[in-house]
């Protein structure tokens, strides 16, 4: 009967999030209420409060969802360039990168962040451990089983450096998501002592 009761409510948050993924999609974090989410939902404001206590409870659970989203299709480009640590990460921030500009939740925590409501943006920024500690553990994991041959330390600071780099320029884009990409993996590349790639100079650029 627990195990029962607990997938009931594992499916209740999930239709709560779902009603509020709508809501802030469609009319923005600011203007998201939790009676906005009980109504869309189905239920009563009191069980979104049991549920998640807080309107920035829900922005937290909101955010992590859609890293553990991410976090599936960056395990998949990984995995499609698994003998080439550089290319894996090029492919996986390029993805990440790509996927976050066309992706309508943090498109609206950007635009409401612009409006001055910032306190959905703070989950990818100043409030951000969560967010930094699952996505590290994930990579971490990850390049410790595929890349044995990079030192423990080094692979340590390349994974947080390339995470936070991303989680950056998710927030302010600086370049398109094929520069940044190489950028980045250029960063992984100089911490975890990787050769050079093939016609590239010491300095990273490009061959004269």
């Amino acid at each position: 009967m627990t195990g029962y009761r607990e997938s009931v409510r594992s499916l209740l948050k999930e239709r709560l999030l779902d009603a509020a993924y709508e809501r802030v999609t469609a009319d923005g974090w600011d203007r998201l209420r939790m009676a906005h989410i009980a109504a869309t939902a189905g239920v009563s404001r009191q069980t979104v409060y049991t549920e998640y206590g807080s309107k920035d409870a829900i922005g937290q659970a909101l955010v992590m969802r859609e890293v553990e989203r991410f976090l599936a299709g960056i395990g998949e480009q990984l995995d499609a360039h698994r003998e080439d640590p550089r290319e894996a990460v090029r492919a996986a921030v390029r993805f990440t990168l790509a996927s976050a500009a066309d992706n309508p939740l943090l498109k609206s925590i950007l635009t409401s962040s612009r409006g001055g409501e910032d306190d959905l943006l703070a989950h990818l920024t100043t409030r951000s451990e969560p967010l930094l500690e699952t996505a590290g553990t994930m990579l971490g994991d990850y390049a410790a089983r595929a890349w044995p041959f990079i030192a423990p330390d080094a692979c340590d600071l390349a994974v947080e450096t390339v995470v936070r780099l991303t989680v950056s320029h998710i927030v302010q884009p600086s370049a398109p998501p094929d520069v940044t990409a190489d950028r980045v993996s250029l960063v992984l590349a100089r911490i975890a002592l990787l050769p050079e790639e093939d016609g590239a100079r010491k300095d990273g650029g490009p061959e004269t």
